[in-house]
């Protein structure tokens, strides 16, 4: 072979082995950039879901106070109702009483 023909074979193989290495670093920065956003994805996902638990959990903590006063509302009458019930007996217990007493 001639001096130009091998100079122009090892020109080939510089170049062929320069952009290997060029395409061997673009992979590499593609893959550390594909990493980092997927890492940024599970964050902001991982954020997103807290946020939403938080509203979750506040709207559940609002339900349960309504519902709670609702409750203590619906005791309170019938408590007002088992007391009027309560006083009425009473008279008439006292009623019965005093009446035995003065019959015996």
């Amino acid at each position: 072979m001639s001096f130009e023909a091998i100079a122009s074979i090892a020109q080939a193989e510089h170049e062929a082995k320069a952009a290997v290495a060029a395409a061997e670093g673009r992979s590499k920065q593609l893959l550390s950039d594909a990493e980092a956003a997927g890492r940024a994805a599970v964050e902001a996902a991982g954020s997103k879901a807290e946020e939403e638990l938080a509203e979750l959990n506040r709207q559940a903590k609002e339900k349960a106070k309504g519902s709670a006063k609702a409750l203590a509302g619906e005791l309170e009458n019938q408590k007002a109702v088992l007391r009027s019930r309560a006083e009425a007996r009473l008279e008439q217990a006292a009623s019965l009483v005093v009446e035995r007493i003065v019959n015996s």
